[in-house]
């Protein structure tokens, strides 16, 4: 159950790295405005809520030599989420990579 929450927990973290890259696209009108605005404020928010949710589930049994396999799923998220948001393209090799990872997360956990 718990495993879940690990995973969760990247798919939440993913999802504030695509706020921050969303912001950075963005043209602001001061230095100030490109570290205090909306974007920014919310994914480090995310980011803090993953960070302690992770603590939680790690107190609860999952151990962090394998929240370290589990947090490598952001590999998988992060393209994923990059083609739908930003429209980048997958290509052969990055294709590769990521099936790499999963299958080496899969042998980890067998």
């Amino acid at each position: 159950m718990f495993y879940v929450l690990a995973v969760f927990n990247v798919f939440i973290a993913a999802v504030a790295q695509m706020m921050l890259k969303k912001s950075a696209a963005q043209k602001h009108s001061s230095f100030i405005h490109e570290y205090l605005n909306p974007w920014v404020i919310i994914a480090y928010m995310l980011m803090g809520v993953s960070l302690v949710s992770n603590i939680f589930a790690m107190s609860r049994g999952v151990l962090l030599k394998e929240l370290g396999v589990v947090g490598s799923s952001s590999y998988l998220f992060i393209p994923v989420m990059s083609a739908v948001c930003f429209k980048e393209k997958f290509r052969k090799k990055k294709i590769f990579s990521i099936a790499l990872i999963f299958f080496g997360s899969v042998v980890f956990f067998l």
